[in-house]
């Protein structure tokens, strides 16, 4: 299970809790962070939250930081979805293309080319659609409660 920590921002009467959660990337972890032009572009998007609603039983304050977790399998299906559904519609596309182009006696690369391009953008496609459903049927759980954040005020010592 993928872990992550979230703080409440709202709390509704009906049992829904929303929770904001900073986006993270793993640039700037490895040796290479500074000589790295991906780094560099994380590092222009960084700070950047996410809010969404949770159902919850129990109740929350505002402010209070929870772990929430979410099954790997969710993020191997969202994956799957992103990179290999429009890489097989790219390669599908190329070959029924190729098949077409011989078939139909005009430019077989032209033919796996375009029907290529075209395989890529449906298979895209229904991969958004497939990761819509995804995401109604996959939420997050509410793993701990760890209270409320220090605030900065808090942590300087009194004169």
């Amino acid at each position: 299970m993928m872990e992550e920590l979230a703080r409440v921002v709202r709390v509704e009467t009906s049992g829904w809790v929303t929770v904001e959660v900073e986006v993270k990337t793993a640039c700037g972890h490895c040796a290479a962070s500074e000589n790295c032009g991906t780094g560099a572009i994380a590092s222009a998007f960084a700070g950047k939250t996410q809010q969404f609603s949770i159902k919850s039983a129990e109740t929350f304050e505002n402010g209070e930081l929870i772990r929430l977790g979410l099954p790997e399998s969710a993020l191997l299906k969202a994956a799957a979805l992103v990179y290999l559904l429009p890489l097989v519609g790219l390669l599908l596309g190329a070959l029924g293309g190729k098949m077409a182009g011989s078939v139909l006696s005009f430019g077989s690369e032209t033919a796996s080319l375009v029907f290529s391009l075209l395989g890529a953008i449906v298979a895209w496609l229904w991969g958004k659609r497939l990761a819509k459903n995804l995401e109604r049927q996959t939420q997050p759980v509410i793993l701990a409660r760890l209270g409320k954040a220090l605030e900065p005020s808090c942590l300087t010592k009194a004169v």
